[in-house]
């Protein structure tokens, strides 16, 4: 379900992986359609014809690179980063509004999500600054039967 509604952005040639040019980990790519919707000021960032990923390190700054190693910073959002932030409040589903408190102490809007997800009635590309899908960002563990599974903190 990584690819829950993207739209084939993957025909272009470049590494799906980079390297956080601040942390030195490897990140996904990012549609540069994604970093316009979450960014102060869209019109005035001076995107290159290169190749963009998102950092989900909470302890790093980042939240876009360029193959360049150019960055965007949590600063430069006008989009609260939930994966990046861990706090209560903190949005895990951008489609629905759901936070993080709210998945943890409710495990039916995980099987809601899903729903929507398999209906293609979410745009996680658009609205997860990740460009991803967000059931992966959802607490708890999934069983061999597919539901959602408590972890011994709940």
């Amino acid at each position: 379900m990584s690819q829950c509604c993207s739209s084939s952005h993957t025909a272009n040639k470049t590494p799906e992986k980079h390297i956080c040019p601040v942390n030195g980990n490897r990140y996904s790519s990012v549609p540069q359609s994604t970093i316009l919707l979450h960014i102060n000021n869209p019109w005035a960032w001076h995107n290159k014809s290169q190749a963009y990923y998102f950092c989900d390190d909470p302890e790093c700054e980042v939240v876009y690179f360029g193959k360049d190693n150019s960055i965007l910073e949590k600063s430069q959002m006008r989009t609260t980063v939930g994966i990046k932030e861990k706090l209560n409040n903190s949005l895990i589903c951008y489609c629905y509004g759901v936070t993080l408190k709210e998945a943890t102490n409710n495990t039916n809007i995980k099987e809601f999500v899903i729903q929507q997800t398999k209906q293609h009635s979410c745009a996680c590309e658009s609205r997860n600054p990740s460009g991803k899908c967000c059931l992966k960002d959802f607490p708890g563990k999934k069983s061999l039967t597919g539901k959602l599974t408590q972890t011994k903190n709940s």
